[in-house]
């Protein structure tokens, strides 16, 4: 997997915080600190506290009893709540996804009108790997996938998760598999 090219802004690095948190725990803002520097973007210890109290990052334990940073993600919940995503996941799949189609490297999602945003956050909320982008509208969410393979991949991933008798296994074949 390619990485994408970040800018130096204010805005980028904090989308990077954002997705670090969401991908691992993260106990330390050094820990952090060393994420970020591994995905191009070096900052001070100063600058990174200040974006953490700005994006309302607070310390809460995960399922494994372990304090690491958590900040409010994109669909309300917090990016250390993995298994929250998922299932809220689960349950817009089952409720809103009408058809899919793919076109090589794109894969459009068809959802009742008013819709697409709540399936797109969802999407969005659980940083399906093979995933660069989701843009969604009133009825109809667009998926670029980096190739073919990788949208094959999602929409059967989406398919299993919207069938009620294929997303609750319990092995997590069918949970989407998340970036880090």
């Amino acid at each position: 997997m390619t990485n994408p090219t970040i800018p130096a802004t204010k805005t980028a690095r904090r989308g990077a915080i954002l997705d670090v948190l969401a991908g691992q725990a993260v106990t330390s803002q050094e820990q952090l600190r060393r994420e970020l520097a591994g995905r191009g973007i070096e900052t001070t210890q100063a600058t990174l506290s200040r974006d953490l109290l700005e994006m309302r990052a607070t310390k809460v334990r995960n399922t494994e009893g372990i304090q690491v940073y958590s900040v409010p993600d994109a669909d309300g919940g917090h990016t250390h709540e993995a298994e929250a995503s998922q299932s809220r996941l689960v349950r817009w799949c089952q409720d809103l996804l009408v058809a899919t189609d793919l076109a090589d490297n794109l894969l459009v999602l068809r959802t009742p009108v008013g819709a697409a945003n709540l399936l797109g956050s969802a999407i969005d909320a659980v940083r399906m790997e093979g995933i660069v982008g989701t843009i969604a509208g009133d009825d109809t969410i667009l998926l670029v996938c980096r190739t073919r393979q990788d949208g094959e991949a999602v929409q059967n991933t989406l398919l299993r998760l919207a069938d009620p008798t294929q997303s609750g296994t319990a092995d997590g074949a069918d949970a989407p598999h998340q970036t880090h």
